[in-house]
Order: C-alpha cells, then sequence, then structure tokens
C-alpha cells in the first residue's frame, strides 16, 4: 500500500469518526452521519480503501477511544448499535464495487450496502432487545428509511464531484 492509499484511508477513517458525532439522538439507535462517510470512501476509494478504513475506525472504537456515537469501548459493539456498527464493514465493501463513474451502479451497490447495514442492525435489535422482527424493524430502520436515502444521494454527489480527484492520488 503506497502513502497515497494509507492517506486516503486516514482521511476516511477521521470522516467516519466525525460521522459518528453528528447524531440526532434517538433511542435505541441514533441517527448519524456514519453511513454516508462509509459509503463515500467505497465510492471514491474503493474497496480495499474503505474497508481498511471502517476496520480502523471499529479497532479504535473497540479499544476504548471515543469515537463511536456513544462513545468507546468493546461493550458497545454489544450494544443496541452494535449490529450496525459491525455491519459496516461488508457494507464498506459493497459500496466499494459501486464505482464512480455510473450512477446506476452506485445508487444499486449504495442500497445494496444500506439493506446489508440494516440486516446487522435490525436482526441484532430483535435478539438483544427481545422484541419481534416487526417491532425492531419499526425502531431500528423506518426512522432512518428517508435520512438514509438522502445520505446515499449526498455520497453519490460528493463522489461525482471530487472521485477523479480522489483516484488521481491513487495513481
Amino acid at each position: 500500500m503506497n502513502e497515497r492509499r494509507i492517506l486516503l484511508v486516514a482521511f476516511f477513517t477521521a470522516l467516519i469518526i466525525v460521522g459518528s458525532f453528528i447524531r440526532i439522538p434517538l433511542p435505541p439507535v441514533p441517527i448519524t452521519l456514519q453511513t454516508l462517510f462509509v459509503l463515500l470512501a467505497g465510492y471514491m476509494g474503493g474497496p480495499q480503501v474503505a474497508l481498511m478504513s471502517v476496520g480502523i475506525y471499529l479497532f479504535l472504537g473497540a479499544i476504548g477511544l471515543p469515537v463511536f456515537s456513544g462513545g468507546g469501548g468493546f461493550a458497545l459493539l454489544f450494544g443496541p448499535t452494535g449490529g450496525y456498527l459491525l455491519a459496516l464493514l461488508p457494507a464498506a465493501l459493497i459500496a466499494g464495487f459501486g464505482g464512480f463513474k455510473r450512477i446506476w451502479r452506485m445508487v444499486l451497490f449504495g442500497i445494496l450496502a444500506t439493506i446489508v447495514i440494516y440486516l446487522g442492525g435490525v436482526s441484532w435489535l430483535k435478539h438483544l432487545l427481545s422484541i419481534s422482527l416487526s417491532q425492531a424493524i419499526a425502531v431500528g430502520m423506518l426512522p432512518f428509511l428517508v435520512g438514509d436515502g438522502i445520505k446515499l444521494g449526498l455520497a453519490i454527489a460528493l463522489a461525482r464531484r471530487f472521485s477523479e480527484r480522489v483516484r488521481s492520488l491513487l495513481a
């Protein structure tokens, strides 16, 4: 991995951390901008940069640095947001295959990445809170649909605007 790619990983890791602090607190899961920056890392950096950025973010949070929206520590990976956090890894990988040249690919892979995040988060909420699937969907997915659609559109717009510059760094 070259210096430029390492710089991009650090940049997207920092953006994901910042995104976790931009939040609207809703119980049991807050609305944050993490997913926006995970999608952006995938679209602009590709699967390797996105996966490494999210992996470092999760590692930093797991070892206790307060980078998650609820603070830091390994225990948070087993709290209400744990399923969403862990699902960011495969979501980053999926978004990374979305590219930035064809909008339809970005939309498709962005939707798939978002579905993966919902699957991880909702299934974990169902298990953790011992609630029905419909209850888990009601608290863990429905409040986020509109916002996630907006974040997807914003990630696509930003990636299309700035990807050529970022890709030139990777060359």
